[in-house]
C-alpha cells in the first residue's frame, strides 16, 4: 500500500491517462511503420519499436497497481507533534550547520528538487516518529551524520 497525498494521486492517474491516451497509441504506430519496411526478421526497428511498447506496458500496469493500493492522507487529521508521512521538517546539520528541510512522501511522489524526499530513504527513516528539539543520528552513504529538528509542519 502506498500512502500519498491527494496531489501525488491525482498527479499519478493523469500521468497513467496520458501514457493511454497519447504513448500507447504512438508506441502501436511505431510498430506498424516499422513492420511495413518488409522483412521482420532482420528488422531492427520492429524489434526495438516492439522492446519500447513492452516497456510503456509493463509501466502502465505498475502504475495501475499503485493507483490501485493508494491511500490518501487526509491532511487535515495529521499532527505536528512528531515527524510522520507528508510532514515538512525543518533540519539543521549539526556538523555543518547548514538548514535544510524536506517533506515526506510516498516513493512514487518523492523529487529531491522539490524538497520531497521518499519515506523509504535511511533520513526519513530516521526522521519518523521524532519530536521538535530531538537530534537523530543517520547513517548515510557518506558516514554518519546528526540532525536536529527545528520545526515541523503539515501539508
Amino acid at each position: 500500500m502506498a500512502y500519498m497525498s491527494q496531489e501525488g494521486y491525482d498527479k499519478l492517474v493523469a500521468e497513467l491517462r496520458r501514457l493511454e491516451a497519447i504513448e500507447r497509441p504512438k508506441a502501436s504506430a511505431a510498430i506498424a511503420e516499422a513492420r511495413d519496411k518488409g522483412d521482420l526478421s532482420e528488422n531492427s526497428e520492429y524489434e526495438a519499436a516492439k522492446e519500447a511498447q513492452a516497456h510503456l506496458e509493463d509501466k502502465i500496469n505498475k502504475m495501475k497497481v499503485t493507483i490501485s493500493e493508494a491511500k490518501i492522507v487526509d491532511t487535515s487529521r495529521l499532527s505536528a507533534d512528531a515527524v510522520q508521512i507528508l510532514s515538512k521538517v525543518e533540519l539543521t546539520n549539526l556538523g555543518t550547520k547548514q538548514k535544510m528541510a524536506y517533506t515526506i512522501v510516498s516513493e512514487q511522489e518523492a523529487n529531491l528538487r522539490e524538497g520531497k524526499i521518499s519515506i523509504t530513504t535511511p533520513i526519513a527513516q530516521g526522521l519518523l516518529n521524532k519530536k521538535v528539539g530531538d537530534v537523530v543520528e543517520i547513517k548515510v552513504p557518506r558516514g554518519t551524520i546528526n540532525l536536529q529538528i527545528d520545526k515541523i509542519t503539515v501539508g
